[in-house]
């Protein structure tokens, strides 16, 4: 599990971007596959979710995610869904304590947000189509509506796919480019002649900063290269896997 200071610094808050390790599933799930969208054993996923949250002192009730499906929706969380009721969203934003809210990545950026003068905290999914879509803007907005300031939050980029393993292709740049000129910063020239290396966590990063944040840290990481701590859609493209698993990244206020 990897933290970062930007929001351990938070009283109050808890956090943790996890990797794969520590798990009981096994084969391309090996080992802690937290996703549900998964073909893995449903009670190895189960005790999966179950393990992380152990390893944050909480019970495996308090895990909260969503159906992800690269939008831009937000859902305010006030407690655990009821059975077969976990909604369609890509970011989760609460007020109440002991529920932790979790993303699950496979390459996308898992984002982690806390307003630290009152224990607002969010969770989204960035993906390049949520992230230009407006996931994070929504995020935000919603933080804002219970209370918080753009000034006052924190935010984590955790574990996704670094730039040198993410190559787009010729039409890819032009959404981001209408967006603002400046976003050709994130695009590099490939190999391959027309094609591109895209910097998706530096486009969240500096998404955020647009949004008023002033505290983003990112974890270090590469998720398609390092496959021995994170598992990663795009790896298990390139190498004709059936299926991947996915990491959970979770925070939760406290009281």
């Amino acid at each position: 599990m990897i933290t970062l200071s930007a929001l351990n610094e938070i009283i109050h808050i808890r956090h943790g971007f996890f990797t794969r390790e520590g798990g009981v599933s096994t084969g391309l799930y090996t080992s802690l596959n937290c996703g549900p969208g998964s073909a893995d054993q449903p009670a190895a996923v189960a005790e999966n979710r179950g393990r992380a949250m152990a390893m944050m002192d909480l019970p495996e009730t308090a895990l909260v995610t969503v159906h992800q499906a690269h939008t831009a929706d937000v859902v305010t969380v006030t407690g655990p869904w009821a059975e077969g009721s976990r909604p369609t969203a890509d970011a989760m934003v609460t007020t109440v304590p002991g529920l932790a809210l979790g993303i699950l990545t496979a390459d996308c950026a898992p984002v982690l947000l806390a307003d630290r003068k009152n224990g607002i905290v969010a969770a989204a999914h960035a993906g390049w189509k949520g992230a230009i879509g407006g996931v994070l803007e929504n995020t935000i907005a919603r933080m804002v509506e219970l209370g918080a300031k753009p000034k006052n939050i924190v935010g984590a980029i955790g574990p996704c796919i670094g730039q040198r393993s993410y190559e787009v292709g010729p039409d890819f740049p032009a959404a981001f480019l209408a967006e603002n000129a400046d976003n050709a910063d994130f695009f590099a020239p490939s190999r391959r002649d027309g094609h591109f290396l895209f910097d998706l966590p530096g486009y969240v990063s500096r998404k955020l900063a647009r949004l008023g944040l002033i505290d983003v840290t990112r974890v270090p990481a590469d998720t398609c290269r390092d496959g021995a701590r994170f598992f990663s859609y795009r790896r298990a493209t390139l190498n004709n896997e059936p299926d991947y698993g996915r990491q959970v990244s979770v925070i939760v206020r406290e009281r």
